[in-house]
């Protein structure tokens, strides 16, 4: 790219930031090998209980709460412990001298526990549900007045921040929209796959996906068609997955998968449009915040028109743990939400840095998904006017009577949309959410036209 190109370009992204007020650094700190600030550490290994149990503690888990969540024992001792997981997802007990029992959905499980003089606290320490409300304590005696279980405060982390000199670099996520799939049945691959994703330069979050990618893979398929999905867990916990494109009870499609499991998840794609797939396993919230969600078009009868680019663009909100760590569901859940970063395909400014060549006056069609969890999207091109914009199966057309345009499509979280436009002159035209506050902390990107530049 010519060197003027690249300072115009710095030149529109920082006028498109300077709409925005100062913006606050992530949430979290890079620490020191083995975990950073607002992590949550690994179960520990279980801590022998010495001596004949002098009694037997009974918790039953539901998923994302613990009953009771406060007992009290006459004496000091070692206690058996029963846990009864009524849930549809595997819970722990985690005491905090590291002893843990573990159950399986429906099943129950036992252990024994030395409860010291001063008692002990526990939680269950599978990412989200401490976060969530599953934590407890055992006290001696009278329980204790003003005591607190771990995680129980539900207030986000407060640590400063600072990027890790040391991460992996991004990998530009390609925007291109697939082509729509041949034949009616469609057998898709999709393994659930935990690993580590820069998100942003310097920052690395310890990822739940699909497929191996945050979004999951877009799915683009003709209506009427039967989509197959095989989904094999190599995670360490259970997930699910919802696709909105299809029309089958919660009950039965939408399964718990456990680690090493395999489930197919089976629909027609009765409705066009552009729709979300996301996990459904408690908490919700932080699974997709997480990274498990992604797209699914569906055309609709006949097919879309010739365009001469098509893209694909996932809005998402990051709710930064630990360095290398899961996302803090406890920021994800606050009443009035501050991301660190909102993104489109999962990684901030990634197009920005690496913009997107579009024709002049060619027609370029935009498929547009806002994931959230929680942030809605404005969705704005700068410099030019949508003249078609499908939102929800409302469709306002190309060359219609009124001479309607549109310059934003706004979309609430699992809401989708199609916009197609024509830049009218070589140069750039970056798109954003037009929620400014945000363009800062990553929603943004350029499309450049012809050579980008308008004057030659």
């Amino acid at each position: 790219m010519k060197p003027w190109i690249r300072l115009s370009l710095l030149a529109a992204a920082i006028l498109a930031a300077a709409c925005t007020p100062a913006v606050r650094q992530p949430a979290w700190t890079y620490g020191p090998p083995g975990g950073a600030a607002g992590s949550t550490p690994a179960a520990p290994a279980s801590a022998a209980a010495a001596g004949a149990p002098i009694g037997t503690i009974k918790i039953t888990a539901a998923d994302l709460s613990f009953s009771p969540g406060m007992v009290t024992v006459a004496e000091a001792g070692t206690y058996a412990v029963e846990l009864a997981n009524t849930g549809a997802i595997e819970h722990n007990i985690t005491f905090s001298d590291g002893t843990t029992v573990t159950a399986a959905p429906g099943e129950k499980a036992s252990g024994t526990v030395l409860i010291p003089a001063d008692g002990l606290t526990f939680l269950c320490s599978i990412p989200g549900h401490a976060a969530a409300g599953m934590t407890g304590m055992v006290s001696v005696g009278t329980m204790a007045m003003g005591s607190e279980a771990p995680g129980s405060s539900g207030q986000p982390s407060t640590a400063s921040a600072s990027a890790d000199p040391n991460a992996a670099p991004y990998e530009v996520r390609d925007a291109t929209a697939p082509k729509v799939m041949a034949g009616k049945v469609h057998d898709i691959d999709m393994p659930i796959i935990e690993k580590d994703i820069t998100v942003a330069t310097g920052f690395v979050v310890h990822a739940w996906t699909f497929g191996g990618t945050v979004p999951g893979p877009v799915i683009r398929v003709h209506l009427g068609d039967t989509v197959r999905v095989h989904l094999t867990n190599q995670g360490t916990m259970s997930h699910s997955i919802d696709f909105h494109a299809s029309q089958t009870a919660m009950n039965d499609q939408m399964v718990e998968i456990p680690p090493g499991g395999t489930f197919t998840y089976t629909f027609t794609a009765d409705y066009a449009g552009v729709w979300m797939y996301h996990c459904g396993t408690a908490p919700a919230l932080h699974h997709i915040a997480n990274g498990m969600f992604g797209m699914v078009i569906v055309e609709p009868k006949g097919g879309f028109e010739a365009a001469d680019a098509e893209y694909a663009f996932v809005q998402n909100d990051w709710y930064l743990g630990g360095q290398k760590e899961p996302v803090d569901y406890a920021k994800a859940a606050s009443a009035a939400p501050a991301p660190d970063f909102v993104t489109f395909n999962g990684i901030a400014s990634q197009y920005k840095d690496n913009p997107i060549t579009v024709p002049t006056r060619g027609r370029v069609r935009v498929f547009i998904l806002d994931a959230g969890p929680n942030i809605d999207s404005s969705f704005h091109v700068v410099g030019t006017i949508f003249d078609t914009v499908i939102k929800e199966g409302i469709a306002l057309r190309s060359g219609n009577a009124g001479g309607w345009g549109a310059q934003a499509v706004d979309l609430s979280p699992a809401q989708g949309a199609i916009v197609e436009f024509s830049p009218r002159e070589d140069g750039m035209y970056p798109f954003v959410t037009h929620a400014f506050n945000f363009v800062g902390r990553g929603a943004i990107g350029v499309f450049v036209a012809g050579d980008g530049d308008p004057h030659n």
